[in-house]
């Protein structure tokens, strides 16, 4: 296993941030890490990079305790926080030597011009980092994470605040690196891991709530639940809709359109009522079920 987390308690104080949390991630696996915000993902991920200790449990990667965080630990990692930190008045290629310095990488020169071509950083090299969009300085934090190619890719947030073309750019790149690598994917763009993680880890409120292939959401709710859109001619009351059978919720979108949650395929259901409370049925859509709708569905 590239990472095993066994039990890890973490506590601020008296607030208790991860509450016995426990996977394990193979060689080889994209594993979307997920959870609303102050589920615990990025307490854990500094965790697992060794940057912040746990208060109990164990965690290890590539079979080096995070505890012993030596050179031999931290060459295993590549590691890509939320907010990427970089020197701004650094020039690109510039920033790119010196963390090739740090990790003492032969042929540095030659490492860092394997990372600029990789990374798409070609056109930018010899910029200012304080110069380039959001997208391009994100590659520069990637490049930076796998200038000493590690064994295990940790990134929290990558394509935060970035525009379609840039997420579609670092989703690539992301996906071609996780062919050699080991990667842990913390986002709240639903797309992209369906796009490339094989498998999703779901956190909420410190605790692991679902450990489950992406592949087969159909598992992660119960069989035969569904979300129904529907739009009525005119306005319906909210409260009797919640009393037809199976309808565990109903989302109200406009005074007409509502997504109804139920616990069977309540469609029939929902044309009685219209029949018997003298309204017609504009739309109504059986919604497929996708990675947003059982993260909504889980978490709420």
């Amino acid at each position: 296993m590239s990472i095993v987390v066994k039990d890890v308690v973490k506590e601020f104080g008296r607030q208790k941030a991860l509450k016995g949390v426990s996977f394990s991630i193979s060689s080889g696996e994209i594993v979307g890490f997920l959870g609303p915000n102050g589920a615990g993902k990025s307490t854990m991920m500094k965790i697992i990079s060794g940057l912040l200790p746990q208060s109990d449990g164990e965690v290890e990667v590539c079979g080096i305790n995070n505890g012993d965080y030596t050179d031999v630990f931290r060459r295993k990692i590549g590691y890509l926080p939320e907010h990427n930190p970089l020197y701004l008045d650094m020039y690109v290629k510039e920033y790119l030597l010196m963390v090739a310095e740090l990790y003492k990488l032969p042929h540095k020169k030659q490492r860092v011009a394997e990372m600029v071509e990789l990374t798409g950083l070609t056109l930018e090299q010899n910029k200012k980092i304080g110069t380039l969009s959001k997208g391009y300085r994100q590659r520069v934090g990637l490049a930076q994470a796998l200038i000493h190619d590690p064994e295990v890719l940790i990134l929290d947030e990558p394509t935060t605040g970035l525009d379609p073309n840039q997420i579609l750019e670092i989703r690539n790149l992301i996906k071609t690196v996780g062919k050699e690598k080991t990667v842990m994917l913390s986002t709240h763009i639903m797309q992209e891991v369906e796009a490339i993680c094989e498998r999703v880890i779901i956190l909420n409120r410190g605790e692991v709530l679902v450990d489950h292939p992406s592949t087969d959401l159909s598992a992660l709710q119960k069989s035969g639940s569904s979300t129904v859109f529907v739009e009525f001619d005119k306005e319906p009351d909210i409260t009797s809709m919640k009393n037809i059978s199976g309808v565990l919720n109903v989302e109200e979108l406009t005074s007409t359109e509502f997504n109804i949650d139920a616990d069977e395929d309540v469609r029939k259901s929902i044309f009685n009522y219209a029949v018997d409370n003298g309204f017609s049925i504009l739309t109504m859509t059986r919604k497929e079920q996708n990675l947003e709708s059982v993260f909504h569905g889980l978490t709420q």
